[in-house]
C-alpha cells in the first residue's frame, strides 16, 4: 500500500551539535558547514529561500542563490523591480533558510537588507556568461507576458545590440545583503530531539549563543 503524507518521515542520526563544538563566530561556523556541504558535492548547496513581506505583512517567499558571504551578510542579485526587490525597497527584512537534506542541517538566517555596492555589482555582473548578463536585460521579471516567444524576441534583440560589444549592468540589476541579527544551525537529531543553537547579535562583533528546545 502506498504511504500516505503523514506516514512520511525519517529518524535524523548523522551528528549532534553542542555549544562546545560550534565557533563563536556564526559566520565562521557557517564557513564550516558550507565547506561541508561543498565536500559532500550537494546539488546546488548555495541555494536558500528567501522570503520578505510587505509592509502590510504579507509575505512571500522563493528559491534564490548565495554567491558571496562575509562578516558583513550574505549577498544574492536580483532584478531590483521584481516583486522581491519592491518588498524589500519597501521593507528591507528578510529570512533566509539553507536546507542541506544530505547533511541532516538547516540553518536560518534573519535580518536586515541593503544594496550592495555598484562596484559589487559591476563584477559579479562582469563574472557572468554572456547570456546570463543579456537575460537582466530581456527578463522584466515578475512582470505578466503574452508568451515565451516574447523573452525569446528580446534575447535576439539584445544580442544584436551587444554583439561585439562589453554588455552593460542595467541600473535595475544588482546585489543586496542580508545583514544578520540572528543565525539559528539545526542539526537533525533521532526522535525528533534536533540540535538548535541560535546567535543573536549583541553588537557589530560579539553574539549571543542559546539552545532552543526543539
Amino acid at each position: 500500500m502506498d504511504k500516505t503524507i503523514a506516514d512520511l518521515r525519517k529518524d535524523y542520526t548523522l551528528e549532534g551539535l553542542s555549544k562546545i563544538e560550534i565557533d563563536p563566530n556564526p559566520f565562521i561556523q557557517f564557513k564550516k558547514w558550507f565547506n561541508q556541504a561543498l565536500a559532500a558535492q550537494l546539488p546546488e548547496p548555495n541555494a536558500m529561500t528567501i522570503a520578505t513581506a510587505t509592509p502590510e505583512g504579507t509575505p512571500s517567499a522563493r528559491m534564490v542563490l548565495l554567491k558571496d558571504f562575509d562578516q558583513r551578510g550574505f549577498v544574492f542579485f536580483t532584478n531590483y523591480n521584481s516583486h522581491k526587490g519592491q518588498e524589500l525597497a519597501e521593507n528591507p527584512q528578510a529570512a533566509l533558510v539553507f536546507w542541506w537534506a544530505e547533511l541532516e542541517r538547516q540553518v536560518r538566517i534573519s535580518g536586515y537588507v541593503e544594496k550592495v555596492s555598484e562596484k559589487e555589482s559591476d563584477q559579479y555582473f562582469n563574472s557572468r556568461p554572456a547570456n546570463s548578463r543579456l537575460g537582466a536585460w530581456v527578463s522584466n521579471q515578475s512582470e505578466v507576458i503574452e508568451n515565451r516567444e516574447v523573452l525569446e524576441q528580446r534575447l535576439q534583440e539584445f544580442q544584436s545590440k551587444y554583439e561585439n560589444q562589453e554588455i552593460p549592468r542595467p541600473s535595475h540589476w544588482g546585489g543586496l545583503r542580508v545583514i544578520p541579527s540572528e543565525i539559528e544551525f539545526w542539526q537533525g537529531r533521532s526522535s525528533r530531539l534536533h540540535d538548535r543553537l541560535l546567535y543573536t547579535r549583541l553588537d557589530d562583533s560579539s553574539w549571543k549563543i542559546e539552545r532552543l528546545s526543539p
